[in-house]
């Protein structure tokens, strides 16, 4: 280690004379050197020269000997050893020592050297200031920078060898050394680093000093190092106590320093868990070390429970992003509209008029369309046109569509179809561009058929409450409507089942020209479409399909498709080879009154509380002259009622005032064949649909059919609400008069009938279902043969009052009373489902 430090002329002299009585010493050592170097210039012979080197020796020894005293100044540590000149000791000797002399001896060169004002000083110890080590605990604490006195043309810098000149370190790596052990105190790296360079510097003692004071930080291999100090300083007895101890423990015992990172590192990764430690390894990179840590139970249970946390968190979230992903692009998707994914597809349709049956007159004017289509120079040539569009309108599952795609069948063109809640959506102005675009498909493949299904919930009636894209949409449908030209061979077709709520701008001539009624078939129809949708089912050769017709009325196209498929299926349950009239009758009982509940359990005077209340309803309707006739009557629960009878209707177009009166008596017969059966305490809740009945066939008469003589022939059902309450209570009264009127005439009738009513109930419990034939058989007393019987329990009717002799006098209705009822023999009938809840 060095320093370097300027120096002033004012010190010069008092340094000078300091100086020279260790001279005659100092520089006996480096002329032995130069006499070891340069035996060339020796005249002796070589017999001289072992004397000489005995001699050279003996001043090297007595040199060392006062080295230990003296100390080399530090002007002439930088002097090469090689310049001095060697002078024979004779010579020196024979003479008496002197200043003059011994300097005589020296080269020029040497004390060119030696001279402090006369060596060449860098530049950059001028500015510089050059600082050894700062430790407390080294040797070169005293050692500071030397506070520069004055400003002089020559600086003069002084340096002090503190290494014997024979250590191959060089001072600054040690400074730089040591500045980096005392920066790391905990770094056992770096102090390893210092102590092998103390080491090889020769300076053990330091180590040693360094090593004890346990301020700084250790591991093997400065352990290593610290006993080979002891060594060199011969302290052996403490270094083979050292090595005996660390042989004791083992030799890969852990360090304190080794121990506290096991512990940081099992304390941050596995809370309370236990430290095992390999009999092997020293923790170097070449021979690690092996430590085993083994978790407690609470902390795997904490380590899980965090993996399942952390777990759920990120799949909810992921969950979340890809929700939010997917409904984007499926928005945007949508947003497309049909020039997306979405977009609408031509179809090439096999339907023909052939297949669609109990619409004839609908077909008719359907063929017109066909016709232009096939041949437009036809009608184009006389400057005619056909209509811009076709609404079909008629109630549900009558054919419409079906009517439509045969209209594309026959005509053998494309058939665009979309449904009118297709191309609303909550995005403004989607609908209004499924709209155009729509269209120009359909011109680009023209001919074509564009058929819009359920126009109504795209072209219903525009008011102020209705959304914005509703009714954007509505005005696009109408522009291109007016847009469309009858010549570029495209046919706007649609369909509703509410033409009364369509705008009537939708509505108007020049959009849709021809309005086609597509009503219920007839019995003609029925027996066509049961026909068409047979074929494909194996059908009992005794089934009369005119049969099933007549007992359908009401019937659509579609309930008779279902009518049928429901008649097979209940056929393959029943492993059987064809279907007979059974099965299709009973397809028939079930759309119409519902499944059978014969799993209930009903209690034997709860069923014959029904059967009275079903009988009333039953001979109520064959006694009254113009009524429906009675299809079925039964006590099995179907739906939510607890029986259930039912009359056919006619296939007629009006109804008149008689008979929608039979209509409110047949309804109130239920009620009234309990009240004589059971009293007027023991009446049923059953009644409630029945009195709901009547008093609605009752208000139609009296609001809407002008069927009142004494408010008259004038519509109150359309402004009910703006009536004055004096209307409203005459409305109430005649109401209420014709329903007691009604009920008057059923009570005398079941009055006159309450033997058959007896029988007829007592059968109803016994066989649970009768149709018309049968219970004509009851009434008259006849035997049923054939038939299986429900329940072999005795029946006990109540025990029934004494029937009254006379019979008070029925009201006379405002209108000619009907005749007096007929027998069971002929009545006529209708469809009239009476229920009893």
């Amino acid at each position: 280690m060095a320093f370097q430090a300027p120096v002033n002329l004012q010190s010069i002299a008092s340094f000078t004379t300091e100086l020279w009585p260790s001279m005659s010493v100092v520089l006996q050592s480096p002329w032995r050197g130069l006499s070891r170097q340069s035996p060339s210039r020796s005249s002796a012979p070589q017999a001289e020269r072992p004397a000489r080197s005995v001699s050279a020796e003996t001043i090297s020894t007595k040199a060392t000997q006062g080295s230990s005293s003296l100390r080399l100044p530090e002007s002439l540590s930088p002097v090469p050893m090689f310049a001095l000149h060697h002078v024979p000791l004779a010579e020196v000797m024979s003479t008496v020592p002197s200043v003059s002399g011994t300097l005589a001896s020296v080269p020029r060169s040497a004390l060119h050297h030696c001279n402090p004002l006369a060596r060449h000083v860098p530049f950059k110890s001028l500015i510089a200031r050059q600082y050894s080590t700062a430790s407390r605990i080294s040797p070169f604490q005293n050692l500071r920078a030397s506070p520069r006195l004055g400003q002089v043309g020559l600086a003069l810098v002084q340096q002090r060898s503190l290494f014997n000149g024979s250590s191959s370190v060089s001072r600054s790596l040690l400074a730089r050394l040591e500045s980096t052990a005392n920066d790391n105190p905990r770094s056992a790296t770096a102090q390893k680093l210092f102590y092998s360079a103390l080491l090889r510097a020769g300076m053990p003692e330091i180590i040693v000093e360094r090593y004890q004071t346990g301020q700084f930080g250790t591991n093997s291999e400065c352990e290593a190092l610290y006993v080979r100090a002891l060594e060199r300083l011969g302290q052996t007895e403490k270094a083979a106590q050292l090595q005996s101890a660390k042989e004791a423990h083992g030799g890969n015992a852990l360090t304190p320093e080794q121990l506290q990172a096991i512990g940081q590192a099992v304390g941050a990764h596995a809370g309370g868990g236990q430290v095992g430690k390999a009999r092997s390894g020293t923790g170097n990179r070449s021979d690690p070390l092996y430590v085993v840590v083994e978790e407690s139970m609470w902390s795997t249970i904490f380590k899980w429970a965090r993996w399942l946390l952390t777990f759920g968190l990120t799949a909810y979230v992921a969950l979340i992003l890809i929700t939010l992903f997917v409904e984007t692009t499926g928005a945007l998707k949508k947003v497309g509209g049909a020039g997306g994914t979405g977009e609408v597809k031509p179809e090439h349709q096999t339907t023909r008029f052939s297949d669609v049956h109990g619409c004839d007159e609908a077909k008719e004017e359907l063929q017109d369309i066909v016709d232009f289509l096939k041949n437009p120079e036809r009608y184009n040539k006389l400057g005619g046109r056909l209509p811009k569009g076709v609404l079909l309108t008629g109630p549900p599952g009558t054919g419409k569509t079906l009517l439509a795609r045969a209209v594309a069948g026959e005509a053998g063109v494309p058939f665009f179809y979309m449904s009118g809640s297709e191309f609303d959506e909550v995005y403004v102005g989607v609908g209004a561009k499924r709209v155009r675009e729509l269209f120009a498909t359909a011109r680009a493949k023209a001919p074509a058929i564009v058929f819009i299904d359920e126009l109504d919930a795209v072209g219903g009636k525009r008011n102020g409450r209705q959304a914005n894209y509703h009714r954007q949409t509505l005005n696009q449908l109408l522009n291109d409507l007016d847009g469309f030209d009858q010549s570029t061979g495209v046919i706007f077709i649609a369909a509703t089942n509410h033409p009364q709520i369509l705008d009537k701008a939708l509505t108007r001539p020049g959009r849709f020209d021809r309005h086609v009624a597509v009503d219920l078939p007839d019995v003609r129809g029925r027996i066509e479409i049961l026909k068409h949708h047979l074929q494909k089912i194996r059908i009992a050769p005794d089934v009369d399909i005119s049969d099933v017709a007549r007992g359908t009325p009401g019937f659509s196209g579609a309930e008779l498709e279902n009518l049928a498929n429901t008649a097979a299926i209940h056929a393959s349950k029943q492993k059987q080879k064809f279907v007979n009239i059974n099965d299709l009758e009973w397809a028939k009982d079930k759309i119409m009154m519902g499944a059978e509940k014969r799993s209930r359990v009903v209690q034997l005077k709860d069923k014959l509380h029904t059967a009275y209340h079903e009988g009333g309803h039953a001979l109520v309707g064959l006694y009254t002259k113009g009524f429906s006739d009675m299809h079925k009557a039964t006590i099995l629960p179907r739906g939510g009622a607890n029986g259930i009878t039912f009359f056919l209707p006619k296939d007629t177009t009006h109804k008149s005032r008689s008979e929608y009166f039979t209509d409110i008596q047949v309804a109130m017969g239920g009620k009234m064949a309990e009240e004589i059966v059971y009293g007027g305490d023991n009446v049923g809740s059953g009644a409630s649909s029945d009195i709901q009945s009547a008093t609605n066939s009752a208000y139609a008469m009296v609001t809407m059919f002008g069927f009142s003589e004494r408010l008259g022939n004038i519509d109150f059902h359309s402004n009910y609400d703006r009536l004055s309450e004096d209307s409203k209570k005459h409305i109430d009264n005649e109401v209420r008069r014709l329903v007691d009127e009604a009920r008057e005439r059923a009570k005398k009738t079941l009055m006159e009938h309450r033997k058959e009513l007896d029988l007829l109930a007592e059968a109803l419990v016994k066989y649970e279902t009768l149709d018309r034939e049968e219970v004509l058989k009851v009434i008259k007393g006849e035997p049923l043969p054939g038939r299986m019987a429900a329940t072999n329990s005795p029946i006990k009717l109540p025990d029934l009052p004494t029937p009254p002799t006379f019979v008070p006098p029925v009201p006379t209705p405002p209108t000619p009373s009907p005749p007096s009822p007929p027998g069971p023999s002929d009545p006529s009938g209708g469809v009239t489902v009476e229920k009893s809840s």
